[in-house]
C-alpha cells in the first residue's frame, strides 16, 4: 500500500479527511457527496442491501443523505473505492473507542469478483494498524452474509462470536457475527 498526501493526513479515526491510500490496482480517496450519483445504484439494490442495516434507497438524494452522516460520523473515516478512474464502492473505519474501530465495505456488482474489497480491506487495515496506533479491528456481520464472510475471513479477520437479535434493520431482527483482528 501506497499512502499520498493528502488533504489533511488522519491523525486518528475522529479527523474529518483520511489520506489517499494505492493499493495494486485501485485507489481508495477520501469519500464526497460527488459520489453519490456513483455508489446510488448499488445502494438502490435490493439484493445488494439485503444485508445492510437500512432499506435500498430509493433516490440519489437518499445515497448523499447516507453519505453525509459517514461524513458528519463521530470518529469515522470514510473513502470512496475508485477503480479504472471509475469510483466502484465505498469502505468507512469507524471509531468505537480509543485503538479500536469497526471497518464496513460496500461494492457495487459490477465491480465484485475481482479482489477489490480485499485489496481495500487490507489497505485499511494496515493503515489502521500502522499509522493510527489501533490495537483491534472489527467487523459486524449477517451470518446469512457468505460473501462478506469469506471476504474478512481471507483478509486474516477471525470470528469471535454470534450475537443473538443484535440488530432491527429493514428486513427484521437479524443476529450478527462479529469478527476482527488484532495488531498483536
Amino acid at each position: 500500500m501506497l499512502v499520498e498526501s493528502g488533504p489533511t493526513p488522519l491523525c486518528d479515526a475522529t479527523a474529518k479527511s483520511p489520506p489517499i491510500l494505492m493499493t495494486g490496482s485501485s485507489r481508495l480517496r477520501p469519500l464526497s457527496i460527488e459520489d453519490a450519483p456513483a455508489l446510488f445504484p448499488g445502494f438502490s439494490d435490493e439484493s445488494l442491501m439485503r444485508f445492510w442495516a437500512t432499506p435500498p434507497h430509493r433516490s440519489i438524494a437518499d445515497t448523499e443523505a447516507d453519505i453525509r452522516s459517514w461524513l458528519d460520523g463521530d470518529g469515522e473515516a470514510a473513502w470512496a473505492i475508485e477503480h479504472d478512474g471509475a469510483v466502484v464502492g465505498r469502505i468507512g473505519l469507524y471509531r468505537i473507542r480509543e485503538g479500536v474501530s469497526d471497518v464496513g465495505v460496500f461494492l457495487l456488482r459490477e465491480a465484485q469478483g475481482r479482489g477489490l474489497a480485499l485489496a481495500a480491506l487490507h489497505a485499511i487495515v494496515e493503515d489502521g494498524f500502522t499509522r493510527l496506533g489501533l490495537h483491534r479491528i472489527g467487523a459486524d456481520i449477517d451470518p446469512e452474509n457468505a460473501a462478506s464472510i469469506r471476504l474478512f475471513e481471507r483478509a486474516g479477520f477471525a470470528c469471535e462470536g454470534r450475537l443473538r437479535g443484535y440488530w432491527k434493520t429493514h428486513t427484521g431482527i437479524q443476529d450478527s457475527l462479529i469478527y476482527a483482528r488484532t495488531r498483536f
